[in-house]
Formats: C-alpha cells, sequence, structure tokens
C-alpha cells in the first residue's frame, strides 16, 4: 500500500543554488562593515546603553560624526528610524537627523529644538545637536513621538549619557 502524502513525511530542501546564497551572506557582511560602530576607543554596548537610558524610544535616533568632515562613527537605532523626516522646527520644511548632523559639523554649534508634528498637538518632534565636550566630535539627535523630549532636554540627558560612556572628554 503507497504511503498517504503529508508535508510532514515529505523530505525538503532548499531550491536555492548555493551560489545564491553565497551571494546573500556575502552581501550582508558587506552591509555590516559599511555599518557605523562606535567612536574609537568607545565601548558600543556602553554607548547604547547610556543613549538608550537618556532618550530610548523606538522613534528616537542619535548619530555621533566627526566635526569638519561629518564621517559617520556612530548610529544608534536603525537607518530606517534615523531616515524619518519631520518638521524642521527652526524654518520652513522637513529635515532629517542626517541633515541636522551635516550642518552642526561644519559650523560645530549646539541646537535644541521642538514643535509639533501633528495639527492637534498630540506629537511632537525634538532636535539637539552640538559638539562632544573635549573631543573633536559632534553629536545630531531626534525623538519623535507623543512623549518626546524637548530638545533642551535631549542635549541634557545626551550630555550625561556621553561621560558616562566615556565619549567625552573632560576640561583639561
Amino acid at each position: 500500500m503507497p504511503r498517504l502524502w503529508s508535508c510532514w513525511t515529505t523530505t525538503t530542501r532548499s531550491r536555492r543554488p548555493p551560489e545564491v546564497l553565497a551571494a546573500a551572506a556575502l552581501a550582508a557582511v558587506s552591509l555590516a562593515a559599511c555599518s557605523p560602530t562606535a567612536p574609537p576607543g568607545v565601548d558600543k554596548g556602553e554607548l547604547d546603553a547610556a543613549v538608550s537610558r537618556a532618550i530610548g524610544d523606538p522613534n528616537s535616533c542619535v548619530l555621533i560624526a566627526e566635526a569638519g568632515s561629518g564621517r559617520l562613527l556612530y548610529r544608534y537605532n536603525t537607518a530606517t528610524t534615523c531616515a524619518k523626516t519631520f518638521p524642521a522646527c527652526d524654518a520652513p520644511g522637513a529635515r532629517q537627523v542626517e541633515d541636522l548632523l551635516k550642518a552642526t559639523a561644519k559650523d560645530r554649534q549646539p541646537r535644541a529644538l521642538s514643535c509639533n508634528t501633528t495639527a492637534d498637538a498630540s506629537r511632537g518632534v525634538g532636535w539637539a545637536a552640538g559638539p562632544i565636550a573635549g573631543t573633536d566630535l559632534v553629536y545630531a539627535a531626534m525623538m519623535e513621538g507623543d512623549r518626546a523630549f524637548p530638545g533642551r532636554m535631549m542635549a541634557d540627558r545626551l550630555e550625561g549619557a556621553f561621560r558616562r560612556a566615556k565619549v567625552s572628554k573632560p576640561a583639561p
């Protein structure tokens, strides 16, 4: 008597040729190599934990770059979250946190901005950016939501987070 067919008794194997799997693995490794980790001499895990305690939220993003060049060294949260566009708060139009980072990398001026993102004022966005004390690094941060911190509060909280994670250096 022939066996009845069942998905539980059917042997399966991947139908993808090994070349496709190898190419996918190479692409994943390449993308991981391009992702920013942490500034030199800073433990990424400590920095992630400090930023998370300070302003951690699914809708927050923190970027750290070299002043002048703007070369990205660190990103807190996903590239998707960091690519979101919100009202600029200090000018007409919208911006991404990367736009704020580029401006701060050039002029090294601190910024702390806040405004509503919805007409009924139920959600807001906070922007914070500036130089990191005792280093040649700058940061830019964004937080959006119904409980988003104002920009000035974000800046204060991140200053403490950078000290705890040993990113900022004491003044000589």
